[in-house]
């Protein structure tokens, strides 16, 4: 009997751990079928965002563009480590808002919109002052004052243009590519929600990290290889290969035309986010665009929609400036009574 019931013992144990070894392999198979799904939801994510991304790109490229070379890689750095803290609390609040106030999004975005549009028309504005010429003198003691304090003579011009410090108007300058990654950011994070929305949270959140993570060492990554193209120029021209020093040639060559062509397509994102965003939040206007540009197809009618998004956000942008102005017009008048 005895040898009998621990025949039946060991019989059960050993059912025991069978059961066992195939909850294991189920969960295991259930773990993996869920990283595949977060993955392929991360993946969606980012084709959805690939569109914002290249504008995230391109603005933040002209952004850094400007400052002294031995400052652009810290400058990159800086403006990276901010991306990561907005999207530290992005996440967590797209999150809170789609799941408690979702019609906040919209008028969110709009008013991010806005501020990329004033961004636009300040940064027209700003180049049409700057068309009186510097003199041979300025020029050089500008470049004096840039080596002594390690910015661009860029930096030193404008900063004196607006009454700054040259390193502050550096700080400033920061400062300015942060907040405009918060808006591009938040754009990104709301269009990758959207592609989530219907799974559980953990999903939601996971999939927002990932999306998070990679836009930041995509953009800053390939920001910090353009602003440091000349480098890679002399390092090609060095070696002994005539085929590479023609290359390294024609990649410095090549780079300050890079470097105005992002400037441009720079500026022209402002609108075409800005505007965008807008656009999205303008019933009547969408609606327009939806019945009119929408049905014409192709080339056409993306080219449509792009056009009337840089309209309005170029009409919303100069009515900003203009708000702006007047504000701080009439803000030592009222200071003073």
């Amino acid at each position: 009997m005895a040898v009998a019931g621990l025949l039946m013992l060991l019989d059960d144990i050993a059912a025991l751990l069978d059961d066992v070894a195939l909850m294991t392999k189920t969960a295991a198979g259930k773990s993996t079928a869920i990283l595949d799904d977060v993955a392929a939801q991360t993946k969606v994510a980012m084709q959805k965002t690939a569109g914002v991304l290249g504008d995230d790109l391109a603005l933040n490229a002209e952004k850094v563009t400007g400052v002294s070379a031995n400052r652009e890689l810290p400058v990159v750095w800086a403006v990276a480590k901010g991306s990561l803290k907005n999207k530290a609390y992005l996440v967590p609040a797209a999150m809170l808002i789609s799941a408690f106030a979702p019609w906040l999004i919209i008028p969110l975005l709009m008013v991010g919109g806005a501020f990329l549009c004033f961004e636009g028309v300040e940064k027209i504005l700003e180049l049409f002052r700057k068309r009186q010429q510097h003199g041979a003198k300025q020029v050089v003691a500008e470049s004096v004052e840039a080596a002594q304090i390690g910015v661009a003579p860029s930096s030193v011009r404008a900063a004196h243009e607006k009454q700054l410090d040259p390193a502050q108007y550096e700080k400033e300058k920061i400062a300015g590519a942060v907040r405009t990654d918060f808006i591009l950011s938040a754009e990104i994070m709301a269009i990758a929600l959207g592609t989530v929305a219907s799974k559980p949270l953990w999903e939601q959140f996971t999939v927002l990290v990932a999306v998070a993570l990679a836009i930041t060492v995509f953009v800053y990554g390939l920001v910090a290889g353009i602003v440091r193209m000349d480098d890679v120029g002399g390092w090609l021209m060095a070696k002994k290969s005539a085929a590479l020093q023609a290359i390294g040639r024609g990649t410095i060559a090549f780079t300050p035309w890079l470097m105005r062509g992002l400037s441009i397509v720079g500026t022209a994102a402002m609108f075409m986010v800005g505007g965008s965003l807008l656009v999205h939040g303008m019933a009547p206007i969408e609606q327009w665009v939806q019945a009119v540009i929408a049905p014409v197809g192709g080339i056409a009618a993306a080219l449509g929609a792009v056009l009337v998004h840089v309209l309005v956000g170029a009409v919303i942008g100069a009515a900003v400036v203009v708000c702006v102005e007047l504000w701080h017009k009439l803000r030592p008048a009222k200071t003073e009574h």
